[in-house]
């Protein structure tokens, strides 16, 4: 009798593990389905501004054209995308040594204790406000720069970029940390086996067997870097410029205006809705999910391409 009832006890116990089983199960895949409906929804809404806008304004002319004055009617977006290509290019510059380097130290030189106080207080700066950055870079960059002996606007692209690069080290310093940690102890052990230093394990085991992860960082970073809107409004100006490509200084020194400032203006300014001015951030905003989505692809790829897996 007694038994029987352990029996009960034990078939209802399987039952409630099965019925939390399959919410979790659908708990789970509704809040996947929800990430797709929120991606989808804002591509076609997106899509269905931007048609409008290539409906008043020629398409070709807009990809490809090299002047940007929507108070005049003139939408060419090349110079918004020279603008945003210098930013991620020079923001690169500063960020892929200064987190790579941070990553190998906390991967391989850092104590515990060191570890447990420098990755937090890295990670703080992307908890930061890019409206602070923004403000730091106008206000006390600039003049530092132009104290160096730089003939600065007080807008300018390089402030801008700067600014920009120190917001995503803690991206490519985490990310990549966090793959140079995923290698196995067993490599490091052999390379000290044949009479490696820690330098010579790190740069010719280490990076080499976590550079799929450490190119994701990359390119991650680059995406966020892509789409900043503060600091480049802030620090960067409006006034849009195509890319000289016979002095390269003066798009740094001046002011330029990136895809994303651009689309704050189309906002802010006197635009009423359903002129060209106005749905030219729609347009804008597709080019900048394209960009952004095309990279993504890209680090999906060279992540799965470069690739190891470890027993």
């Amino acid at each position: 009798m007694s038994t029987d009832s352990v029996d009960a006890d034990l078939t209802r116990s399987v039952d409630g593990r099965i019925a939390k089983e399959r919410l979790y199960h659908w708990l789970l895949f509704g809040c996947a389905a929800l990430t797709i409906f929120v991606t989808v929804g804002i591509v076609v809404t997106l899509a269905a501004d931007a048609v409008t806008f290539f409906r008043q304004v020629d398409a070709l002319g807009f990809l490809t054209g090299t002047t940007w004055e929507s108070s005049r009617g003139t939408f060419g977006v090349l110079p918004l995308v020279s603008a945003t290509l210098i930013v991620t290019v020079v923001s690169a510059m500063v960020a892929i040594p200064i987190g790579t380097a941070a990553a190998v130290y906390l991967s391989e030189y850092a104590s515990d204790r060191m570890r447990s106080v420098l990755k937090p207080a890295l990670e703080i700066l992307a908890g930061i406000p890019t409206v602070v950055y923004g403000y730091l870079a106008l206000v006390y960059l600039t003049p530092w720069l132009r104290a160096a002996g730089l003939e600065l606007n007080l807008f300018n692209l390089l402030s801008a970029s700067i600014m920009v690069g120190i917001m995503i080290i803690p991206m490519v310093s985490s990310i990549s940390e966090d793959a140079m940690s995923a290698v196995p102890d067993s490599l490091r052990q052999a390379g000290y086996g044949l009479g490696a230093t820690k330098y010579e394990v790190s740069t010719g085991i280490v990076i080499p067997a976590s550079i799929s992860g450490i190119f994701s960082s990359y390119i991650l970073a680059l995406s966020r870097a892509i789409g900043e809107t503060m600091i480049v409004v802030m620090a960067g100006g409006m006034q849009a410029r195509m890319f000289d490509i016979t002095n390269p200084f003066a798009n740094l020194f001046n002011s330029g205006q990136t895809m994303t400032a651009a689309m704050v203006h189309a906002v802010t300014s006197d635009a009423t809705g359903g002129t060209p001015e106005f749905y030219s951030m729609f347009a804008i905003g597709l080019t900048l999910f394209f960009i952004t989505f095309a990279m993504n692809l890209l680090s999906n790829r060279i992540a799965m391409r470069y690739r190891e897996e470890y027993q």
